[in-house]
């Protein structure tokens, strides 16, 4: 059995729409790209057919990974979480004790990680140092650039 892959209903959807992009486009044009190649000759020494195989393997292998996670997927209902301490789907506020800076993330499931809209991991160094946190609490977290004091500001679900 897999494991569980929580997921929100915005990242189940996407999961699908890339899934059926993957099946619907991807796979036809490496099944065309396959038989182009092989109508050129001689297999064997035929770089465009083993390239396309290639790519084909590469891509039946994509395609099976996102069948698990839509099979092992689990949605996260927001409503029923509790906003008192720092949890998954979690938007929470921090201050860099060291240079006095607010951050604000959303701790997200790593599929759905974007850390240009502030979503991130919550398999990152940072997500996992806030993870059962309160308003208040302060904690050192360990990055690779060493180890930097944090302090929750705000939660919010």
């Amino acid at each position: 059995m897999s494991e569980t892959k929580y997921l929100t209903q915005e990242g189940l959807k996407n999961l699908q729409e890339e899934l059926d992009k993957l099946v619907s486009v991807e796979r036809p044009n490496i099944s065309q790209q396959i038989a182009e190649a092989r109508d050129k000759g001689d297999l064997s020494e035929n770089a465009e057919y083993d390239a396309a195989k290639e790519a084909q393997g590469l891509l039946e292998l994509k395609i099976s990974k996102i069948q698990k996670n839509i099979a092992a997927a689990r949605i996260i209902d927001k409503s029923k979480l509790d906003n008192s301490k720092v949890l998954l789907l979690s938007t929470v506020t921090i201050k860099n004790l060291k240079n006095k800076k607010t951050m604000k993330y959303t701790l997200v499931p790593e599929e759905e990680s974007d850390l240009k809209n502030g979503k991130i991991s919550v398999e990152s160094p940072i997500a996992k140092g806030l993870l059962g946190k309160e308003v208040g609490e302060k904690v050192e977290i360990k990055v690779p650039a060493g180890v930097i004091p944090f302090e929750v500001i705000n939660i919010t679900i």
